[in-house]
């Protein structure tokens, strides 16, 4: 007897067989042969110690048994069936949809998708900022990710390796009167901490070696698990971020964030941008992946 669940297509076969209450149809409907059906049919009824259908002329009837199990069983497969369906159509409906996580897409490519639409009136885009990585071809045409994850994805090109410099806001660093790098570890610290599924970026203690400082740094005065967020809190004045060229770009330019000192701390590993090819069937796909590697590429160029 089954001590868990199952083999998935027993259960696809039952509910087939259930559903349209001959074993023909049931067949059709899956494309393999009746005794196929037949044959799971009678290993789930060996498997579950039950009969599960009675025989009445060509049709098959579900016993007490079987309605009971047909039940549970139809409900999940039709919830199944719906989701894959939704999930299809908001696919096909969306256009193109871009994947990233979530701090790379707030501050580096969020604005870039707004250069992009400029550039392809009509395209259709829609940019979703996930940590958890997707199914390309399912939930995404494209996903922009970090290190080992973007080389797992059977097609993808590093865009760019980033680095971290410690920022603030320029009212903090007139505050302080920071003379050299190593007064930094004086202010107060912002950290940020990775999910553990990456390699993190340098933290303040790498910032320090660097710097060729015998002590420790003082523990930091706020943590975030966002970069997004510990950038905005250096901008709002609560200290000092190591934060990434690629996401404090637009903050230096227009004045919100200085970089004291020009010390960069390079990443570990760099980010990809991975597709599916589906997406090349999709008005303007082969366009949008050159554009972001366009965009990857100038990155890492000026550095910027």
């Amino acid at each position: 007897m089954f001590t868990s669940l199952p083999p998935i297509r027993a259960l696809q076969v039952f509910e087939a067989v259930a559903r349209h209450g001959t074993v023909s149809a049931a067949a059709r409907e899956l494309g393999v042969s009746p005794s196929a059906v037949s044959q799971h049919v009678r290993q789930l009824e060996a498997g579950l110690g039950v009969a599960l259908f009675e025989r009445r002329g060509r049709s098959l009837v579900l016993t007490s048994w079987g309605e009971d199990y047909a039940a549970g069983v139809s409900e999940a497969f039709g919830q199944m069936r719906g989701t894959h369906q939704r999930i299809v159509e908001g696919a096909r409906n969306a256009g193109l949809v871009v994947s990233c996580l979530p701090s790379l897409a707030e501050k580096w490519l969020a604005p870039l998708m707004i250069d992009w639409s400029a550039q392809a009136p009509g395209a259709v885009t829609r940019l979703i900022a996930a940590e958890r990585e997707g199914e390309l071809g399912v939930t995404m045409d494209f996903r922009l990710t970090y290190g080992e994850a973007g080389r797992a994805y059977g097609r993808h090109v590093e865009l760019f390796r980033d680095w971290v410099s410690p920022a603030c806001a320029p009212e903090l660093a007139r505050r302080l009167r920071l003379g050299h790098p190593r007064d930094v570890l004086s202010a107060p610290l912002l950290h940020v901490a990775w999910d553990e599924s990456h390699r993190p970026p340098p933290d303040w203690s790498d910032y320090a070696l660097r710097l060729g400082t015998k002590s420790a740094p003082a523990a930091p005065a706020l943590s975030f698990s966002l970069s997004a967020a510990a950038i905005d809190a250096a901008i709002n004045g609560r200290g000092f971020v190591l934060g990434q060229g690629s996401m404090i770009a637009q903050d230096l330019a227009s004045g919100r964030l200085i970089c004291p000192f020009d010390l960069r701390l390079p990443l570990p590993e760099p980010y990809y941008l991975a597709w599916h090819t589906g997406a090349f069937d999709k008005p303007l796909g082969r366009q949008l992946q050159s554009f972001l590697q366009r965009e990857g590429r100038r990155l890492r160029l000026t550095g910027n």
